[in-house]
């Protein structure tokens, strides 16, 4: 597919470290929620240099949207994306990615990995067809959870939020363990849909595998050539706490 240019009309952030971003969208450009795109910034310097990220939009609206992980300390493209201003150019290449809607069951997202969910919920929400489908979301504390108020309102009683290293009575607390996922999986087949870093994607995998949930029905990101980067808040904090304690799980 031919590479197209987009303008900026509208940038903020929406956490201390993610950039939401809305541009206007290339006629006859298509894409399923949940996939992702690699982009570049339309600027000397920057034009070949290319990183992926998930829509969080959906197909039928007029705009692209995308929630990037910026990363200062690196000097690279997500670091030049916090100069960007309204009126800006991004060069747009080929959609791509693994992880699209099968039907109803268990999404799990670590950090940024929500992205693709967000398009996914957004799109079932626009159809009234939410269904039971429910959400663990991890981040480290409460101020990384990227647009928990649209969750909420989209999810209702079917979304948890767990944080990973700060305590808070309103949040259960810890890691994704067997423990957690027990008290999430019904039993009878269902889709598991996992986004997150490496680390984590293969962690929980490997707990589902235990549990007997069939391969055929976890959902993930398999490109891994370009698979969009998230932040590992999983590899940095699965070995410092070993399981939920009884009064966070109680949250669940």
């Amino acid at each position: 597919m031919k590479p197209h240019l987009v303008k900026i009309k509208a940038l903020k952030r929406i956490t201390h470290d993610v950039l939401h971003i809305i541009t206007d969208k290339p006629a006859k450009f298509s894409y399923v929620p949940g996939q992702a795109v690699e982009l570049s910034i339309n600027k000397p310097g920057w034009q070949t240099d290319r990183r992926s990220f998930y829509f969080i939009s959906i197909p039928e609206t007029s705009d692209l949207e995308f929630c990037i992980k910026t990363y200062p300390e690196h000097n690279g493209v997500t670091n030049e994306m916090l100069k960007l201003i309204v009126g800006d150019e991004l060069i747009v290449y080929e959609e791509f990615g693994d992880i699209s809607y099968r039907g109803e069951g268990l999404f799990i997202a670590e950090g940024v990995g929500i992205a693709p969910f967000l398009s996914i919920f957004r799109n079932l929400n626009s159809r009234h067809l939410i269904g039971d489908n429910q959400l663990i979301y991890a981040n480290k504390i409460k101020a990384d959870i990227i647009l928990e108020t649209e969750l909420t309102n989209i999810l209702d009683g079917n979304y948890t939020n767990i944080l990973l290293e700060e305590q808070n009575a309103a949040y259960a607390h810890g890691p994704i363990t067997e423990n957690v996922l027990k008290h999430f999986l019904t039993g009878k087949p269902q889709y598991v849909y996992v986004s997150g870093s490496a680390k984590m994607i293969t962690s929980v995998e490997k707990i589902l595998l235990a549990l007997h949930v069939s391969k055929d029905f976890i959902v993930k990101e398999t490109s891994e050539v370009r698979r969009p980067v998230v932040f590992p808040y999983y590899q940095q904090f699965c070995t410092i706490i070993p399981i939920l304690n009884t009064q966070s799980y109680d949250k669940l």
